[in-house]
This record gives structure tokens, sequence and C-alpha cells, in this order.
């Protein structure tokens, strides 16, 4: 029964991650798809082999997802505790999906996790580490404080900023250009700037589904190691037999085993291949209209913040990266031309996504033990 506990961790977290990958489509190629540069089916298929190749670039955000955020010496992290956590981010996934919003897979996990996780314990919020001061520099530091909050807030921040600084600097070569005469100017006009830039874009949404496997398909791995981890502890995986050998950690706790990785990969790219146009259009189209230097800037801006998070082991939203990189893009061109009903939207959907996975997560867990399945 307990094996069998662990496997169902296993089989819920590769639904969440293959969910995840058709509801964070829309974040790694709405952009490229509404300035036309690729159609959804090529977008699609150059989202999903990036994503694939993101996923084996580290092993950070996993990590912290595995050790970083819930204390286990004050609430056993149980593979119910992983189910109805999974349960919980899942339910509010398909939810947001289905209203067109543009939530965070990322947050909506943490929420979860951090739900379950502070039922089991009985509202005993020691049971999550705030946090936690690491052996080296801050960037070691554990917790939710570190790991979520600092980076939830300034993520977006930077996300806009850069999108308007990329912008703008593209904007002031172009007029340079143009007054330079000659060759240059030519170069400088509008046909030859959307030609160069449709085809610029293309490399910026190959690094910006690069930079969404770094980040989401890590998230995943770290609940199935948690699950791992777990199982290994209480002597679940004692005796296994042999088709499940693979179930018993290469390594200690701070490892990510090799079949973890390979199978978070390969079920986040087959996600992304399934496609999320809901969300598409309300990041493509509804929030400002874009040509391709517009999502050149919003991609390659948004992708940078992924991969630097990714490098310090934060799991931050691809979401909001990339919708508030739209938005400084947008703002960049013409303050006025940003949407403020739809922004408005998807910022609720920000703020309300970990209280709400952390709150159906606690539901859930509270229906498991009441129905005596703890």
């Amino acid at each position: 029964m307990l094996l069998t506990l662990v496997l169902l961790v296993v089989l819920f977290a590769l639904v969440f991650e293959f969910i995840n990958g058709f509801h964070d489509t829309a974040n790694s190629i709405a952009t490229v798809v509404a300035t036309k540069v690729l159609s959804p089916g090529q977008a699609v298929i150059l989202a999903a082999s990036m994503n694939l190749i993101g996923a084996f670039l580290g092993t950070a955000v996993a990590k912290t997802i595995s050790s970083g955020l819930i204390d286990t010496d004050v609430v056993v992290v149980t593979s119910q505790v992983l189910i109805c956590a999974l349960l919980g981010a899942i339910a509010w996934n398909l939810i947001t999906w289905w209203r067109g919003l543009p939530s965070s897979s990322s947050h909506a996990l943490i929420g979860g996790l951090c739900g379950a996780a502070l039922s089991a314990a009985h509202n005993d919020w020691a049971a999550l580490i705030w946090s936690k001061a690491g052996s080296g520099d801050w960037t070691t530091n554990k917790g939710l404080l570190w790991k979520v909050f600092l980076p939830m807030v300034s993520s977006p921040f930077a996300g806009f900023m850069l999108g308007v600084l990329i912008l703008t600097l593209l904007y002031a070569i172009i007029a340079l250009m143009f007054r330079a005469g000659g060759p240059l100017a030519r170069a400088a006009r509008p046909r030859w700037v959307n030609a160069f830039f449709g085809k610029a874009q293309i490399v910026s949404a190959a690094y910006m589904g690069m930079a969404h496997g770094t980040n989401d398909a890590q998230k995943t791995m770290g609940i199935i190691a948690l699950a791992i981890f777990g199982a290994q502890a209480t002597g679940q995986l004692d005796n296994l037999p042999g088709w499940l050998a693979f179930l018993h950690p290469d390594g200690g706790e701070q490892d990510i085993d090799t079949w973890i990785i390979v199978t978070c990969a390969l079920v986040m790219a087959a996600g992304t291949a399934a496609g999320g146009w809901r969300i598409i259009k309300t990041l493509g189209h509804k929030m400002v209209k874009l040509h391709p230097i517009d999502g050149f800037a919003a991609e390659t801006a948004s992708a940078t913040i992924l991969v630097t998070a990714a490098h310090f082991g934060m799991p931050v939203s691809t979401t909001h990266s990339i919708s508030t990189a739209i938005m400084g893009v947008g703002f960049a061109k013409n303050p006025r031309a940003l949407k403020i009903t739809v922004i408005e939207r998807i910022v609720w959907a920000w703020i309300l996504t970990i209280p709400a996975a952390g709150g159906l997560a606690y539901a859930f867990f509270k229906l498991v033990e009441m129905l005596g399945w703890s």
C-alpha cells in the first residue's frame, strides 16, 4: 500500500508536469505566434524541443522544492501530503486555464505544497521554512522568503524594466542607423526591421523555450525527489522488486536522480506539444499589439530573468516574467497602449494563486484525514 502511494505521487507529479506543459506553452510561444513569425504548430514544436533541452540544464530549482521550503523535522511529508499538494496545484491550473488566465504553475505548486504540509502539521506554521541562512553567501539561503516571495515580487518588476530597457535600446540603435544615412538608413526602414526581427525572434523564442524548461520542469523533479527521499527514510523502498529498483536514490538528498530528470523533461515536452491556445490569446493579443521587434525584446527579457533565477535555485513564474516583459515592451512603445482591464485580471490571478492552490490542497488533505487515508 505504501509503495503504491509513492507510485501515485510520481503519477500525479507527471500529470502536473504535463498540465504545466500545455498551461505554460502560451508563455513561451504567445509572442512569436502573435507577431505571425511562426504558425502555432511551428511554435509548439520549437517550444517543446527547447523545453526538453532546458530541463537538462541544472537541478538547483528541483533541490529548492525538495528540501528548501518544508521543514521535515516538524511535519512528515508523506505520499498523501504530496498527492494533496499536487491535486491543489492541478485543480487551480485547470481553473485558470479554463478561464484563459495566465496564472503561475510554479506558485500553484508551491501553494499546494505549503497548504498540504500546513494541514498535515495541524496548522503549525513552523512546518514552513520562512527563512534559513545558508552555509555560504546569501544565494545559498533557503525558505519561502528568499526562494519564493522575494523573487515573486522582484522578477515581475525586473521583467518589466528589462522589457522597457531592451526595446528602448533597440529603438535607439535603429534611430542612429537612420540618421547615419546610406545603406544603414535603408536597413532601418520598417520593412527591413520587421524582416530582420522576424528571423531574430525565432532565436529569442527558442531561448524562451529553453529558459522555461530550466525552471518549470525542475519543480516537478523536486516533488518526485521529495517523495523518494521520504520513502527511503521510512523504509518504504526496502525489498523492492527488480523492476522498481530505479526508485532507489542514486545519491543523498542533494541529488536528483537521472531517471527523474529524463522523465520530467519528456513529459513537459509532451505537454507543451499539446498546446494551450486559450492563454496565448490573452498574452499574445489582448494586452498589447506586438510586432517582431517587440516580441524579440519581450522574449529576451523574460528568458534572461528565468535563466538567472534557475541558476540561484529560485522557482520563479514563467507567466510573471513574460507577462511583465510584454507590459514593459508595451509601455516603452506607448504607455496608453496597455489594456489595464486585462492586466488587472492577470494581477488578480497572481495574487490569488498561492493562497487558492494552498487552500485547495489544505482541504484535500483534511478530506484524506476524514476518510482515514492519512
